[in-house]
């Protein structure tokens, strides 16, 4: 069967929304590797400082095309770059590359991804979107210059909703607004949400720089609102409420190391470049409705008759959906 660009810029973008906000503060990428039709990689970059998804795609690719375990770890952005380096010339030469942002040119945490894979020499390079920071940008150009085919847009739309938390966070706070809630939308009763979901809001938290939640939720649910899944440090929170009346001997206040905040002017929060990891009920919702980037929401497929849930009028846009465990995870936005 034959595949167009298309499919596998598409492969590229579902693979990098599956680490959407958990590689804060980079950007999530995609990358596919493709050799004369044959699909050999798509991976995406997963964690700062880790490497990119273009590194993590050409090194399955090694894999799959040498039939032998890379000897380094795909972690390691220097060690991977200089493997890949080492390899005899030609080795990508048949190959393609799809990735949905255009290779980085700089040096930071980890080597330029431009500079590798113009000295591998592959056949074509599809980007998706150039790199829109100034100063990040180049990398297109490294390739042409290289003697590298690049072809520049395709998906384009689709890739820049993927990087807007990247684009808005180095501007100010980047606000998610984190829902669970059963068919029926309903809320309340307990846990609702599978492992796997629990775990992934972990790694979220990890990642964001705060976690804000209103004072209604600390009273009633008594959280602890820390990455005990992933084994990571708690994140720093911000109560939102008009006085500090709360038991400090709830599990939120007992954590060795966490700033917790309480404060009725969310300003200076919402000013702050970074990432802002929202978690409360109807009453947090309405008082952001219109300062609310994205939300993202764990459907649990049950239904309850606990009558808590969120009573807003509002339109959605659906961005990316996939299922997680047995929920079904969906990112929007307010329309």
């Amino acid at each position: 069967m034959q595949f167009d660009d298309g499919f596998f810029m598409d492969l590229a973008l579902q693979e990098a929304w599956r680490y959407q906000g958990l590689t804060h503060p980079n950007p999530a990428v995609g990358c596919a590797v493709v050799r004369e039709g044959r699909l050999l990689a798509v991976e995406a970059h997963r964690r700062a400082g880790e490497s990119h998804a273009e590194v993590r795609a050409l090194m399955a690719a090694y894999e799959v095309l040498s039939g032998r375990k890379a000897p380094v770890s795909w972690e390691e952005a220097g060690a991977a770059h200089d493997f890949l380096r080492s390899l005899p010339g030609g080795f990508f030469s048949r190959c393609e590359l799809f990735v949905t942002l255009e290779p980085c040119s700089h040096e930071g945490r980890t080597p330029s991804c431009a500079r590798l894979i113009d000295a591998l020499a592959l056949r074509k390079v599809t980007i998706a979107l150039e790199d829109p920071v100034p100063g990040h940008g180049g990398g297109a150009q490294i390739l042409i210059g290289g003697g590298t085919e690049v072809e520049i847009g395709l998906r384009r739309e689709g890739a820049r909703d993927l990087i807007e938390p990247f684009l808005i966070s180095r501007k100010r706070a980047f606000v998610l607004f984190k829902l669970a809630q059963t068919s029926n939308g309903r809320i309340g009763g307990g846990y609702l949400s599978c492992p796997e979901s629990l775990e992934h809001v972990h790694r979220l938290r990890e990642a964001a720089d705060e976690l804000l939640i209103g004072g209604g939720t600390v009273r009633v649910d008594r959280p602890r609102l820390d990455c005990r899944f992933t084994g990571a440090a708690a994140p720093d929170v911000t109560i939102y409420s008009r006085c500090d009346d709360f038991d400090r001997e709830i599990p939120l206040f007992g954590i060795d190391g966490r700033r917790v905040s309480i404060t009725d002017d969310l300003e200076p929060l919402l000013r702050r470049p970074g990432l802002l990891l929202v978690e409360g009920g109807e009453g947090m919702l309405r008082a952001l409705r219109d300062r609310i980037d994205w939300l993202l929401l764990y459907q649990t497929p049950r239904l309850s008759t606990h009558p808590m849930g969120y009573s807003l009028e509002a339109s959605l846009e659906f961005l990316h959906q996939r299922r997680i465990g047995r929920d079904l995870m969906i990112w929007s936005r307010f329309v």
